[in-house]
């Protein structure tokens, strides 16, 4: 099977597969600009209430494919670039399942999800320094957001990699799973999130990304919604709430 993205809905979460086992998921050019379409058809779906990456196997993704490096290191960094803002963009939760190695371009996947499950003997890293590549502005900003200055200049510095323990504890990932628990942990909670107000976890999602400039739009789309009222009322009745509101329109 060529290098690509798989993809299935099923119980209102979508599954993005990086599969490209012949090189441990390395994102080829052709999977980086897939990237942004497929995400775009997602979050048009109103079934799809969050979205899963991972990769193929017991690899999460190994970074970039080298060879589009060696052809054009610009175009390479451009078009991971794009698909990472994509991913950051989407307007649904989104939630990298790991195993294995998340390096380079896979890390930059991974940081650009909302959420990081890892499944231990998981491994990470953030390697341009070990191939003279300036890390985006952006992706610096994001991982700093994620783990502070400190952690994030080692990482970037030495291009070395940390355990899943370590990747925890400085906020890289938020939990971390016993080998052959993370498929039952994530299905577990991104059910969850499917029967949680769309509408809260898109204003969240906002707000917590630091956009200042909705506070008068969200309280509209609250208003104007009936969740908040449907909310209470499946409360005090001891029954799921069935929210109505969506980003899909």
């Amino acid at each position: 099977m060529e290098p690509q993205l798989l993809h299935e809905v099923a119980d209102s979460v979508a599954t993005v597969v990086i599969h490209h086992p012949a090189k441990r998921n390395a994102m080829t050019a052709a999977m980086w600009r897939a990237l942004p379409p497929l995400l775009d058809t997602l979050a048009a779906d109103p079934s799809v209430r969050a979205v899963v990456l991972t990769g193929e196997g017991g690899t999460f993704c190994a970074g970039a494919d080298i060879s589009t490096l060696r052809e054009s290191p610009e175009e390479a960094q451009g078009l991971a670039g794009r698909a990472e803002e994509a991913l950051a963009a989407f307007p649904k939760p989104t939630l990298a399942a790991i195993r294995g190695h998340c390096v380079g371009g896979g890390s930059q996947l991974a940081a650009a999800c909302d959420l990081r499950f890892a499944e231990e003997g998981s491994l990470f890293g953030v390697t341009p320094a070990k191939l003279g590549i300036v890390y985006a502005a952006s992706s610096t900003r994001r991982l700093v957001s994620l783990v502070g200055p400190a952690t994030a200049k080692y990482l970037l510095f030495s291009g070395e990699l940390i355990d899943a323990e370590r990747a925890l504890r400085t906020g890289l990932v938020d939990e971390v799973l016993p080998e052959g628990e993370l498929a039952k942990r994530v299905t577990e909670f991104t059910r969850i999130l499917a029967s949680r107000s769309e509408l809260t976890q898109a204003a969240a999602k906002e707000f917590a990304n630091g956009r200042t400039d909705r506070d008068a739009y969200w309280a509209q789309q609250a208003h104007g919604s009936g969740d908040t009222a449907e909310g209470v009322a499946a409360f005090l009745e001891r029954r799921q709430p069935r929210f109505t509101w969506t980003t899909s329109g």
